[in-house]
């Protein structure tokens, strides 16, 4: 594998590809790799003749009291587990080669309305920094298609509206959440929990599952989100929300709506968790 923070080399390499008719297919990520990020480069293999991964910590998408200077920076470690996935190019890029006129002066991109909601809400400007760096590899990159886990569903959603009214020539692809044994959605930041936080964390996806269930039995969806608030809050989590909205829109679920998805947020301990889960009424 080929590991570069230069732009230039990245469009040499993909215009040689393209040049024997080869095609490409793209992993972005914020780096800290877990089994779920090696799960998306194992997928682009099966979709594409060349695997291209970045990590690049965007600044963007961090907010003031965020976790930007903590996040976890473990590049050798991920360039061994990219090399062994089979991905041939990595892409390293420093803030200021993707943003040489500072965070101030770069131009934005932003997806109105679902950006707004739940993560948009509780992170104001988050999926705008979210945007502006997935169109800023895209170009960069020129992948035929793109991979993305469905744990950040929202975040998917964004990605995919953006491709759709920018005209963008790639697929997105959604790929299912990797989870560990006791249900925990694989994140990054599950590094921040403690042991016993770690245990206490699988509460999430069984308040989901549950929730679901609950729908699904006839409860209300008001009904259905207090009862899974209270469980987290038992289990020691602090909750940001708990919504249930169209899987297709990410509007608000009406009563016709019968493709649904629950989105949580959660604190516990040091780390916000998330996680959702699709299901029909």
């Amino acid at each position: 594998m080929h590991t570069t923070a230069l732009i230039d080399e990245i469009r040499a390499q993909v215009r040689a590809w393209r040049a024997r008719g080869e095609t490409v297919a793209f992993v972005p990520t914020m780096g800290n790799l877990h089994a779920g990020h090696i799960h998306l480069v194992n997928e682009a293999r099966k979709r594409a003749d060349h695997v291209v991964a970045s990590i690049f910590v965007n600044p963007m998408q961090f907010g003031k009291n965020e976790d930007l200077d903590a996040y976890p920076r473990t590049l050798a470690d991920d360039q061994a587990a990219l090399t062994a996935a089979g991905c041939e190019l990595l892409f390293t890029p420093t803030p200021e080669i993707i943003y040489p006129k500072g965070l101030d002066a770069q131009t934005f991109v932003e997806v109105p309305g679902i950006s707004d909601v739940l993560c948009g809400a509780s992170r104001p400007g988050h999926f705008r920094g979210v945007a502006t760096i997935v169109l800023k590899l895209f170009n960069i990159v020129q992948p035929d298609v793109a991979l993305f886990g469905r744990k950040d569903f929202q975040q998917l959603l964004v990605i995919r509206t953006m491709v759709e009214d920018l005209s963008l020539p790639l697929e997105i692809v959604g790929i299912d959440t990797v989870r560990e044994a006791s249900g925990l959605a694989m994140s990054s930041r599950n590094g921040y929990l403690t042991a016993d936080e770690k245990q206490r964390a699988a509460a999430l996806k069984r308040a989901l599952d549950q929730l679901a269930s609950d729908i699904q039995a006839g409860m209300s969806v008001a009904q259905a989100c207090t009862k899974a608030n209270d469980s987290l809050r038992q289990a020691g989590f602090t909750p940001d929300y708990m919504e249930v909205r169209s899987a297709r829109t990410l509007a608000e679920a009406t009563d016709a709506d019968r493709e649904l998805v629950v989105l949580a947020a959660a604190q516990l301990g040091k780390a916000r968790l998330i996680d959702n889960l699709c299901f029909n009424r």
